[in-house]
């Protein structure tokens, strides 16, 4: 359904020609000019070239605030998100502030439980943390909107950072962050971080940095300690929470990997390569944000986040070990749970474009008896990838409310939406929250007609805001691969690079001649083609529909192992 529009990248070729004057080779220099990429220097991976910490409003205050809390002997308690940007910024902040002299008697964190708590430092997380008795809650990957838990944590006599990125709330149309000590986030108000696009991690990290500044001024340290060993934690994050992947987010990422492959990650993450059977060594964003990143994410959807922030923390490799094992057995329920869930909405597409006699709506919202709450983004996520319309999956809470988590396409900022769909509608949700492409929303009646509401008020300002060009999926490609470049070689420098949202990976588009195709494994398509007088394998995943002779075909450059040999072969994404 939706089958994507191609389009070819432009390319300036000033800039690819003045990377290739810079060392660059010419293919990378091209697909790197196509994504905006204007010189050589942003290439470059090395730490110093990060953006100094001293950009981001509010850190000054929240160094002196840590500083004085470690010196004093005060009790630091971390409040976390339960999503994987949230698990590995928890586990930095703590590995951190020990690096840094806090001693870990000192240290405790809580993470609210998805089913019961719901997101963010709301006033019940701040009575759980008061058990630990904290001088500080220090919030990361959540906070900004926490208006209330705030509030209610400085009633308590307890001071509280926040470090985020999300955006903040908004009241009465004006913006309002909360009353906290100190807030980092490059997206408050009146911050001139010139990276709007860090994780909650990267915010956590940066944190860190301004803290040992504040710590080495007071003549704190000996030997100054290295905060780089964290960044394989900071790594993971950052392509889970599918952040863009601007050059400061990619020299995080990259230097990241380079812990990877050289085997000097955190124990957990070496076992969850393990426990994914994947080869460390060979480590690749990919291999984060769909291998490692959804075991962790596993945790907090179906079942307690502490394991995944226990498995990121702990120094011993057996214990890690055993966590990894253990989130990929969730995982695995949880690819079931999805399955079966993923089903039951396609099924209630199908019967609402027969319903619209075969049209779809400009935006989608799905509900169902038997949907886990705990996996309505993932769903959400894969019919908007189907349909290509902004998608919303509702299921029925453990406290009886009806919760959804909603996704978009480019040109609809969803958290937006939701706040008109608020205002006309005042009595709709009970809360909402989010970012342009990802959000959730609580339902302030728990009466499944009122799914039917939203629907309607969803689709309305959908209808209003998009056109349909905006609702043709749209394929990014960078053109032809020259025949001599489908080389083994070709493939590892491409894959040396790090790629992912805002930074996509190269897909390249040409005609081909179909020698051969057939069905492997049920449910994917095997190809024999041929271009230029060069044969070449070909595969489509999750893909049955046989093709014409003659076929433009998109697709991904992959190397191919199987017993210890490896062979280039296309990872088909689409045709035309």
């Amino acid at each position: 359904m939706n089958s994507p529009r191609l389009v070819e990248r432009d390319v300036n070729p000033r800039t690819a020609w003045a990377l290739e004057q810079a060392g660059v080779a010419p293919l990378l220099a091209r697909l790197l000019a196509a994504r905006g990429v204007r010189e050589a220097a942003e290439l470059d991976e090395n730490l110093n070239q990060l953006l100094p910490p001293t950009g981001l409003k509010g850190l000054s205050e929240a160094a002196k605030l840590l500083a004085d809390a470690i010196q004093s002997g005060e009790r630091l308690v971390i409040v976390a998100d339960y999503d994987c940007d949230g698990a590995t910024a928890c586990a930095v902040m703590l590995r951190g502030l020990r690096l840094l002299g806090a001693q870990p008697e000192q240290l405790g964190y809580v993470v609210p439980d998805r089913a019961v708590h719901g997101y963010g430092l709301t006033p019940t997380i701040v009575d759980l943390a008061q058990a630990q008795k904290p001088g500080l809650l220090v919030t990361v990957d959540n906070g900004i909107a926490s208006l209330a838990g705030v509030a209610h944590a400085r009633a308590l006599g307890i001071k509280v950072l926040v470090t985020d990125h999300h955006l903040p709330a908004q009241v009465a149309d004006a913006i309002v962050v909360p009353e906290a000590e100190a807030i980092v986030n490059p997206n408050q108000p009146g911050c001139t971080f010139a990276s709007k696009s860090l994780a909650g991690v990267g915010v956590a990290f940066y944190v860190l940095m301004g803290l040992r500044a504040e710590l080495r001024s007071r003549g704190a340290f000996t030997e100054v300690p290295r905060l780089d060993g964290l960044l394989d934690l900071v790594a993971l994050g950052t392509v889970a929470d599918v952040v863009k992947l601007d050059a400061n987010n990619r020299r995080l990422v990259a230097q990241g990997l380079k812990r990877m492959r050289a085997g000097r990650a955190q124990p957990g993450v070496m076992a969850l390569f393990s426990a994914a059977k994947r080869d460390a060594s060979k480590a690749q964003g990919f291999d984060l944000g769909f291998a490692l990143g959804p075991r962790i994410n596993a945790a907090g959807r179906l079942s307690d986040m502490t394991l995944g922030i226990e498995a990121l923390t702990t120094d011993d490799p057996e214990r890690a070990m055993q966590l990894a094992t253990q989130l990929d057995a969730i995982n695995r329920e949880r690819r079931e749970i999805e399955s079966g869930m993923r089903e039951m909405a396609e099924a209630r597409l199908d019967a609402l474009v027969e319903a619209l006699s075969g049209a779809l709506p400009p935006a989608v919202a799905l509900f169902d008896a038997d949907f886990h709450e705990g996996v309505v983004g993932i769903v959400a996520s894969r019919i908007k990838d189907r349909v290509h319309r902004p998608t919303f999956v509702f299921a029925r809470g453990a406290d009886g409310q009806l919760k959804g988590s909603g996704r978009s396409i480019p040109g609809f900022h969803l958290r937006d939406a939701l706040d008109l769909v608020s205002k006309r509608e005042p009595e709709l949700l009970a809360k909402f929250g989010g970012h342009a492409m990802a959000a959730g929303a609580t339902l302030a009646s728990p009466e499944v007609g009122d799914v039917h509401r939203f629907a309607l008020a969803f689709a309305r300002v959908a209808e209003e805001w998009l056109n349909e060009q905006d609702l043709t999926r749209t394929l990014r490609h960078d053109g032809a691969l020259p025949p001599e470049a489908a080389t083994a070689e070709t493939a590892r420098l491409l894959d040396a690079q790090v790629w992912g949202q805002g930074f996509e990976p190269p897909i390249f588009c040409d005609r081909f001649e179909l020698i051969s195709q057939r069905l492997v494994g049920e449910k994917h398509l095997k190809l024999r083609l041929r271009r230029a007088g060069q044969l070449i394998d070909g595969i489509w995943f999750n893909h049955v529909d046989m093709l014409p002779e003659k076929v433009t075909l998109a697709y991904r450059l992959s190397l191919d192992e199987w017993q210890g040999q490896q062979r280039v072969q296309y990872v088909i994404e689409a045709a035309a």
